[in-house]
């Protein structure tokens, strides 16, 4: 099953009684407690190693996802990967203004990432650094690229159109031992544990 609007909002709602918000938060109030998580990132990562931290995953996505790229975050990092976003980890960048400066940063970051999730959204189209970032990345490290489709519903299923038909795209789902993971995936039925993938395992038939 892909991953959903609801289950992100879910996973940033479950943050709700740990900041005095009650178990079941508003949709205001999970504006406001992303922008809490984004502000306390903000101050460890002032603290944090500079351009040479490394990251799992380099998340690309709309800057119109802000709540969703939160939540996605969390999601991914409860799974015990580091995830790199840009207005996170670097507050200082202002991704309204393209200069070469901001480039070289997010090129930087992303020869110290891993992989590289493609957070596919109905506002992902409209990006202008979305495609840039994909493109880049893709070049440098050896195809380790995946699209992260958000979904509305709940789909199983992802087919990319026009360029991003051609990569593989990510679902978080129980192993057989009911432990969540990351899979890889090229179809519904032909997959691979992200750890596989990152060795240089491609998705098969199950």
């Amino acid at each position: 099953m892909l991953l959903t609007e609801q289950r992100i909002k879910d996973r940033l709602g479950s943050e709700g009684p740990k900041r005095g918000f009650g178990a079941f938060p508003s949709d205001y109030q999970k504006g406001v407690m992303a922008s809490t998580i984004l502000q306390e990132a903000n101050t460890i990562q002032k603290s944090a190693s500079g351009q040479s931290k490394t990251f799992d995953i380099f998340l690309s996505h709309s800057a119109k996802d802000k709540e969703l790229v939160v939540g996605t975050k969390l999601i991914l990092e409860d799974l015990g990967y580091s995830v790199y976003v840009d207005w996170i980890e670097d507050p200082q960048m202002d991704r309204s203004s393209v200069t070469k400066e901001t480039a070289e940063l997010l090129q930087k970051r992303m020869q110290n990432s891993k992989s590289l999730f493609y957070a596919f959204s109905t506002n992902s189209a409209n990006s202008k650094w979305m495609p840039w970032e994909c493109g880049y990345f893709d070049g440098i490290k050896n195809g380790k690229v995946a699209v992260l489709p958000i979904s509305r519903s709940n789909d199983t299923n992802f087919k990319g159109t026009e360029y991003l038909g051609l990569y593989y795209y990510i679902t978080i789902e129980n192993d057989t031992e009911l432990k969540q993971r990351i899979w890889v995936r090229e179809s519904e039925n032909n997959y691979v544990v992200y750890e596989g993938w990152m060795s240089g395992s491609k998705p098969y038939k199950r």
